[in-house]
């Protein structure tokens, strides 16, 4: 779906940018069981609370809490989590950070919906469903029960360089995601995607606007922590 691509093609940037993309270990954090491996068929870790759906290869799944990750210090290359840390209660999200730093060695990554906006449009759209006699979906539930994620949960990190950048126009995110309600819509996204995924790319470029729905931080470790 156009709404995956917009979450994960700036993941596949920022690794083939840092020359992971087609090889180093790599841990994806709330993976649910797909995750990565729809856009980068190089075995990795996917690990979830839960996996109601079989995970598909390249994954090798692990269920663990993302708080308390069964790994050792520096045991893959990259930690990443798309869109998980706002499912994580507030109070243990400063938690979730640091395991996901302990156990990386060379990258971690998050990206998360940010911003009273961002939040806002989530509650509009979930109004949506509901007016169209739909059930919300699970995770869009989930976002309304606390406020998303700030960026000040990175601040006074050491050991490791920080760069932020803005992700997914949020009235354009809002207008995908209530096309996403149609299944011919999903259909034919997702075969446009298979067979051009360079167009979707192009589309999200001239998209690429304030105000943004979500922050993407690309944490490199550099030592000394």
């Amino acid at each position: 779906m156009l709404n995956w691509a917009a979450r994960y093609y700036p993941i596949v940037d920022i690794l083939k940018a840092n020359g992971l993309f087609e090889s180093g270990t790599v841990l994806e954090i709330g993976s649910g069981s797909v995750g990565l491996g729809r856009f980068r068929k190089v075995p990795f870790i996917g690990c979830d609370l839960t996996f109601p759906m079989e995970p598909v290869w390249p994954m090798t799944p692990l269920v663990a809490s993302a708080a308390h990750l069964p790994l050792k210090d520096k045991e893959v290359d990259v930690v990443l989590a798309s869109d998980i840390l706002e499912h994580i209660p507030p109070e243990l999200r400063k938690a979730v950070i640091t395991e996901a730093l302990r156990v990386a060695g060379k990258l971690v990554i998050f990206g998360f919906p940010c911003g009273n906006a961002a939040w806002t449009a989530d509650r509009e759209l979930r109004d949506a469903y509901i007016q169209a006699n739909r059930t919300p979906p699970g995770w869009l539930n989930e976002h309304m029960e606390a406020p998303f994620p700030e960026p000040e949960l990175f601040d006074g990190i050491v050991g490791w360089e920080i760069e932020r950048q803005d992700n997914e126009n949020i009235a354009f995110r809002s207008w995908l995601l209530r096309r996403e309600m149609s299944r011919v819509f999903v259909r034919a996204s997702s075969m446009l995607m298979r067979i051009a995924p360079w167009l979707i790319r192009i589309l999200l470029k001239r998209v690429h606007r304030a105000p943004f729905y979500r922050q993407i931080f690309t944490l490199r470790y550099i030592g000394n922590d």
